[in-house]
């Protein structure tokens, strides 16, 4: 099988590899000629058989919708186009349509595991046509983490409902990281406790809260134990607003995940330890910048 990527950057690039470790060949483009397989979309098209597979790994929003754009003007009736970035779920609703009038396919995936997915593989969330996601299984299959399927993808529902899925996968990490983080500020201020990092590293096994997320937590404080380096500004993408929205028009009480994403406002407005946490989570699990102290 041979599809193209749109996107080479801290999960394409990494995507691109587990792809073709598995047998899946890969004709990858990115605006940085350094990492680029291609000069141009045009040749990226160009190299990828009929019916051609281009999946696009961009950032949401204004970049999302230009490569839509141009694919749908550059590709052919019966090629499919994946969107694997976070937009928004009513964004695919109208990215479908725009491609079904040249007769292009449209499905939307969710993709969680960050700059770890190289090696453990990716979540998947996936919405679109059932022919259109069986076609697609063997890419599926090898991005997907090792073991049962149904342990690492989903066919959510029709167009959309990956994203949704992912969108809702999203707001409940702002949640669990804000409870690490507001776990990590009341150890640090108590003074009877003097081994805060090896406090959460002792949770590790054995606890109700161990997680992948705490396991990046530790590594986080073995960093820096106090995580002085850098400051409590945590920024949001997009999925947690939308959750928080999503939960408004559906008259479903989410005081956790709303609380996170306040939380996630006040730390804009000062410093402090919690945030901190929150920050150093979201640069272990994705890559995501933190601003130095």
């Amino acid at each position: 099988m041979h599809i193209g990527l749109i996107g080479l950057g801290r999960m394409g690039g990494n995507m691109r590899e587990r792809l073709r470790q598995r047998g899946i060949e890969v004709t990858g483009y990115d605006r940085n000629p350094e990492v680029s397989d291609v000069a141009s979309v045009d040749a990226l098209i160009e190299a990828l058989p009929t019916p051609r597979i281009v999946w696009a790994m961009v950032p949401a929003g204004e970049i999302t919708d230009a490569v839509v754009t141009e694919l749908g003007e550059k590709l052919s009736a019966g090629d499919l186009v994946i969107d694997g970035g976070n937009s928004r779920f009513t964004e695919d609703e109208r990215h479908a349509a725009q491609l079904a009038e040249r007769g292009v396919r449209f499905v939307d995936v969710g993709v969680s595991g960050g700059i770890w997915g190289l090696e453990n593989g990716y979540g998947l969330m996936v919405g679109g046509a059932a022919d259109d996601i069986a076609e697609l299984m063997p890419v599926f299959d090898a991005l997907r983490p090792e073991g049962p399927r149904a342990e690492g993808f989903v066919h959510a529902g029709p167009v959309g409902a990956g994203h949704y899925v992912k969108m809702v996968h999203n707001g409940i990490e702002y949640g669990l990281m804000q409870a690490y983080a507001e776990g990590f500020e009341l150890l640090e201020k108590k003074e009877l406790v003097h081994d805060v990092a090896g406090s959460f590293k002792a949770w590790q096994r054995g606890t109700v809260i161990r997680s992948w997320l705490l396991d990046l937590m530790v590594r986080a404080l073995d960093e820096d134990d106090d995580l002085s380096e850098i400051e409590g500004y945590v920024d949001d993408s997009g999925e947690g607003r939308w959750t928080v929205e999503e939960a408004i028009a559906n008259a479903v009480p989410m005081p956790v995940i709303a609380a996170s994403l306040f939380a996630r406002f006040e730390s804009r407005q000062d410093d402090s330890s919690a945030m901190k946490a929150v920050a150093a989570l979201r640069a272990q699990f994705g890559g995501h910048a933190v601003k130095q102290a």
